[in-house]
């Protein structure tokens, strides 16, 4: 039922996201108003991360991401090259990069009952994402079946290099029970706020089913779109696996800006996850002061001027514009 009545909401129009250290100013996209941030450069070591400050002036930030028609990702397009528009207005580009940051990054995995012949497979992909990452990405995992839980004890992040750590923690679970897969999503959502690093992503591993869930689909769309997430689903199911749901892994990817991957064998998985890993630290970051501070829905639309080969663009496909002046 939830799931029936959840997909309806995912026609609903979504929002914008992301950052980058950088002395400019920049408002994320949050329930549902825009907020004032400033990224301010802090020393350049590995381990220092953009931080927000209070800021006079507002941009919308959005991931971008470019690939080839063979899928190889593209990262070495120049400002000049990209056309921002927004409700079909043309937008003065105001910050711009391609930098590789860390990023913090919630892995939520699938540990109901119809995963016990996968979770190796799972636990495997998982491992090869977190050695294909930045070193210093943040990362924490959770786990949901009947109910949601931490997959890492009590520490509430590691590092990406930090792969015996993960391994031990990805290892301890057991998949048994039903599928809360809303209620477990909605915990990562919390949980990614407490990291560190400014860029956010979550990636989920799921049938995309769920029957056990407090919350609907509805709520975590919702929550989604107030997020700064970037989302990228995994399905894994056997096809007579009769709670596979994967429209709702493509509504909770398409929503975020992320994608979802339908990998058909263990090896397909693992080139999936170091793909995503590749996409995170192979886009861009684009920010644009807003046209309007209306507090209704602005879709959004990245294009290339001067393109000369074919590439596909992908970001977030829109925002909920503050209702009021940066000033107010």
């Amino acid at each position: 039922m939830a799931r029936q009545e959840g997909r309806q909401a995912a026609r609903q129009e979504p929002k914008a996201e992301r950052q980058r250290g950088s002395c400019l100013t920049a408002v994320l996209p949050c329930i549902p108003a825009l907020l004032l941030f400033c990224f301010s450069a802090l020393p350049a070591t590995a381990q220092d991360q953009p931080s927000f400050k209070s800021g006079s002036a507002e941009l919308v930030v959005l991931p971008v991401v470019v690939t080839d028609k063979q899928g190889k990702f593209i990262s070495d397009l120049t400002t000049e090259q990209f056309a921002v528009f927004d409700n079909g207005r043309r937008m003065p580009i105001e910050f711009f990069t391609n930098e590789d940051t860390p990023v913090t990054i919630g892995l939520v995995v699938d540990a109901s009952g119809s995963m016990r012949s996968k979770i190796g497979e799972v636990v495997a992909a998982t491992l090869a994402f977190a050695k294909s990452s930045n070193p210093n990405d943040e990362l924490f995992a959770v786990r949901f079946n009947d109910d949601v839980q931490s997959a890492v004890g009590d520490a509430p992040f590691l590092l990406a290099s930090d792969v015996g750590r993960l391994e031990t923690a990805m290892t301890s679970v057991r998949p048994d029970g039903r599928t809360a897969l809303y209620d477990g999503v909605m915990m990562a959502l919390d949980h990614l706020t407490h990291g560190s690093r400014s860029r956010k992503v979550l990636v989920v591993i799921s049938d995309g089913g769920d029957n056990a869930s407090t919350a609907t689909l509805d709520d975590v769309l919702k929550r989604a779109r107030d997020s700064n997430a970037a989302i990228y689903t995994v399905g894994i199911y056997d096809e007579d696996d009769i709670d596979r749901n994967p429209r709702v892994l493509k509504d909770l990817a398409h929503t975020t800006g992320g994608e979802r991957y339908l990998p058909r064998s263990p090896g397909d998985l693992m080139r999936v996850c170091n793909q995503i890993a590749r996409e995170i630290r192979s886009g861009y970051t684009i920010g644009y002061v807003p046209p309007d501070h209306d507090g209704a829905y602005h879709r959004v639309r990245v294009v290339l001027d001067a393109q000369p080969r074919k590439l596909n663009v992908r970001t977030r496909p829109g925002y909920f514009a503050s209702g009021r002046t940066a000033q107010q």
